[in-house]
């Protein structure tokens, strides 16, 4: 029991009709409290949800009151590798959100293409191989000209975007309104997952599950609840998140390239 928890006085004993309501108020708020509702800027960018059954922690970034950043090293060139070592404050404002930004190395290097700040450090990796990264086709989530985007990998090297920001993770999740072809509907493979998906230009919904989940059901919990038609896996098992309005600070172990999104004070 938390320190602050109140407990009840040892010589009142409710009937069970008062333990019956005191029961169904809670279940009443505790179902309230995962229940979607839109969160201003001001309140952060996070907050529970529930779809199919399943709980989810939903953050939806508006490009035109946050600004998503990529955390990778620190100035020492050493990864942070976690969300406790990233600078709580900018020249642009407060961190108010965080979650990790795709796959990476033993080294906890970027596995794939990763942009920072409209700098290459890790080009495109296109090559075939094991694992969910060399899922084909996987993809890129970037922010372009201040519009996010999230495309297959092959195709946003066609497109080339002057990104500002760009990470490459896989597999994709949602491929222009259609599940990942390999995604089954009754698969047993169930896991803690995060992806990110666009809504819009200026929408970016980044989820992550709070217990074990399909792939499959992952996808349609961007395309069916979102609209989002394109959406990207980000990583499982130890999928993390920083939302201090929610009180979360996710230590599972060290991480690679992590995303967080700015608000002005």
């Amino acid at each position: 029991m938390g320190r602050n928890t109140i407990r009840a006085d040892r010589r009142f004993r409710p009937s069970a009709t008062g333990r019956f309501w005191v029961v169904l108020l809670l279940i009443v708020g505790l179902s309230a409290a995962w229940q979607a509702r839109p969160i201003s800027a001001d309140e952060g960018p996070c907050e529970p949800y529930r779809f199919e059954g399943q709980h989810f922690t939903v953050c939806t970034i508006d490009l035109r009151q946050f600004t998503l950043r990529l955390f990778w090293q620190d100035e020492e060139g050493n990864p942070y590798g976690a969300f406790h070592r990233l600078p709580a404050e900018t020249g642009d404002g407060r961190l108010v959100f965080a979650m990790n930004a795709g796959m990476y190395r033993p080294d906890q290097s970027p596995a794939g293409l990763y942009i920072e700040n409209g700098e290459t450090y890790r080009e495109a990796n296109t090559a075939d191989g094991p694992g969910n990264f060399h899922m084909k086709p996987n993809g890129v989530f970037f922010v372009a000209d201040g519009r996010a985007g999230v495309l297959e990998t092959e195709r946003y090297l066609a497109v080339d975007p002057p990104s500002e920001l760009a990470t490459q993770s896989g597999p994709m999740l949602v491929i222009d309104g259609r599940i990942h072809p390999r995604f089954l509907p009754d698969s047993t493979s169930r896991k803690r997952r995060n992806g990110v998906g666009v809504v819009d230009a200026h929408t970016v919904v980044f989820a992550i599950a709070e217990g074990f989940v399909t792939f499959h059901q992952f996808a349609r919990l961007f395309r069916d609840e979102f609209g989002a038609d394109n959406a990207l896996f980000l990583d499982g098992s130890m999928s993390s998140l920083y939302a201090p309005d929610l009180g979360r600070l996710d230590a599972l172990r060290p991480m690679g390239p992590i995303i967080g999104a700015i608000a002005e004070d």
